[in-house]
């Protein structure tokens, strides 16, 4: 059966030696397929910015005052497709143009995940850095101002000020 635990087993088998050089062997792999992403990015980069001479889409991109290149030609097919039913290019014209339907809470909740993730990586370590301020906070939480302290009581000492009132007024 090919799961973990085999290859957990195996690994634990290796010596330290034979671990470093798996290890070495994996680090230059990734640093060949790190390059080779670099180069296609620049690549397709370099290509999407060449100029074209396109009789149907030179005339349509400078009347809109945009660069008649490659890119700006794929993207106005973009919006064609879409206008013309294609979902999919709607989707793609959408995504580009920074419409996602990622949500404001969907961050907030990705940065509270980040920040806890990289609180437990402190803890684990030891890194303090974060140790004072979570302290400064605690220490402002037991001394709240005036007002916090009236937003939080405030609705039991308008019933003894009604009390009081009520007891004034029988005196009369």
């Amino acid at each position: 059966m090919a799961n973990y635990e085999n290859i957990m087993d195996a690994n634990s088998r290796r010596t330290p030696s034979e671990r470093r050089e798996l290890a070495k062997k994996a680090g230059k792999a990734s640093g060949r397929a790190r390059r080779r992403k670099a180069d296609f990015r620049k690549t397709l980069s370099m290509l999407l910015t060449a100029e074209i001479d396109n009789e149907d889409w030179k005339p349509v991109l400078e009347s809109l005052g945009v660069e008649c290149t490659l890119e700006s030609a794929l993207l106005m097919a973009q919006i064609k497709e879409a206008m013309n039913g294609n979902t999919k290019a709607a989707y793609f014209v959408a995504q580009y143009a920074g419409q996602s339907d990622q949500t404001v809470a969907d961050d907030e909740e990705q940065k509270i995940r980040t920040d806890r993730a990289k609180r437990a990586r402190d803890q684990e370590v030891g890194n303090d850095d974060n140790q004072d301020e979570n302290i400064k906070n605690f220490l402002d939480a037991m001394r709240p101002t005036q007002e916090e302290m009236d937003d939080l009581f405030g609705s039991e000492n308008e019933g003894e000020d009604d009390a009081e009132e009520t007891e004034e007024a029988g005196e009369i």
